[in-house]
């Protein structure tokens, strides 16, 4: 059975457990107001139900309320920011808003941005440049547990590692991609887990390197306290993906890639590289926007595939979902919403 809250009450909530966490006013409700969106886009892996863990990191000191985007360099069309271990929704924000000034200022920016806590549906970063009409480029990597294998291999040496790319239509609704390079996000699996519910084969492998239905294998551990991993999307083709994805979200932008042991620590940090182009600048936003309409209409114009009503592209599906869920509520399963309420019980304790 799912509780369906409003996206109001939802974010209320939330933002009443992160303001026990120690965080100001302001950024409980940006924090909140983000997880709540992934919740209302249909992202619920992205949604409130990182909020426990978000709760244990701040406990154990690997979430920092409070904190803001530091500027390590800035020679106008580069910067380099740190996240100081801050929210990422918050810091995240920070780093685009000081990166689209300088594409605008510019007509490019590359921005690498180390130690944020747990970015978030990094879509909604893409969002944020396409609304200011900015093309941005992302890609981003996790350190925290390895839970994705590399192909051919039988256990997690790398995390869901992102890459989202935003392109902005005048008219017309932007083209947002946002994917983890393995095939479903870690979040999915917890909450297909909450939910008792097994997954489609292709997907996971248990503790052992075995091919498994089961979500559990990557939320809970296993036989002899090991656990199993995600496997990438497209076989070597994610792999590479995500590899690249390490390399420039972590290694580039110095906030380092993971090559240790697991270990139980609840922070989740992430790195990012961002790119922004302004068209205009570049001098082909009406040619670029004419070319892009007439190829979307294109692809549009093919038939329904079997098994399906059509074609969507990248961000379509997020919208529907937001009209739907605006309507509808925000469905939240009995044991993540158990979980949110042992979240509460905890923050209480903190403040």
């Amino acid at each position: 059975m799912a509780h369906h809250l409003s996206s109001a009450a939802l974010q209320t909530f939330v933002a009443s457990i992160l303001r026990d966490c120690g965080s100001s006013a302001a950024e409980a409700d940006t924090v909140a107001a983000n997880l709540v969106l992934a919740n209302l886009s249909g992202h619920d892996s992205h949604g409130v139900g990182m909020v426990p863990r978000y709760v244990d990191a701040v406990r154990e000191g690997g979430l920092c309320p409070n904190k803001a985007v530091r500027i390590t360099l800035d020679t106008g069309t580069l910067l380099a920011l740190d996240g100081q271990c801050g929210y990422g929704q918050v810091v995240g924000a920070q780093a685009m808003d000081l990166g689209i000034a300088r594409a605008q200022a510019h007509g490019s920016c590359i921005m690498t941005l180390s130690r944020a806590h747990h970015l978030g549906r990094i879509g909604h970063f893409a969002e944020m440049a396409v609304a200011q009409g900015l093309v941005s480029l992302h890609f981003v990597n996790v350190l925290s547990r390895p839970v994705v294998a590399p192909w051919g291999g039988g256990d997690g040496r790398f995390g869901t590692n992102p890459c989202c790319i935003g392109v902005p239509i005048s008219g017309q609704d932007p083209f947002v991609l946002d994917f983890a390079t393995s095939r479903v996000a870690q979040g999915k699996m917890r909450v297909a887990y909450n939910e008792g519910r097994k997954v489609e084969p292709g997907y996971l492998l248990d503790e052992h390197g075995r091919p498994t239905t089961d979500p559990g294998v990557v939320v809970v551990p296993q036989s002899q306290g090991l656990m199993g991993a995600l496997m990438t999307f497209g076989e070597h083709k994610g792999f590479g993906l995500a590899m690249a994805c390490e390399l420039l979200g972590g290694a580039l932008t110095g906030g380092g890639t993971w090559h240790q042991p697991a270990d139980e620590r609840r922070a989740v940090l992430n790195g990012m590289l961002t790119i922004l182009i302004d068209p205009d600048r570049l001098g082909t936003r009406a040619t670029f926007e004419d070319e892009a309409k007439a190829f979307f209409e294109w692809v549009r114009q093919s038939p329904p595939g079997a098994g399906h009503d059509g074609v969507l592209l990248a961000g379509e599906p997020e919208r529907r979902a937001r009209a739907e869920r605006s309507v509808s509520g925000i469905p939240i399963d009995d044991t993540t919403w158990s979980e949110l309420e042992q979240a509460a019980t905890k923050a209480r304790h903190l403040s």
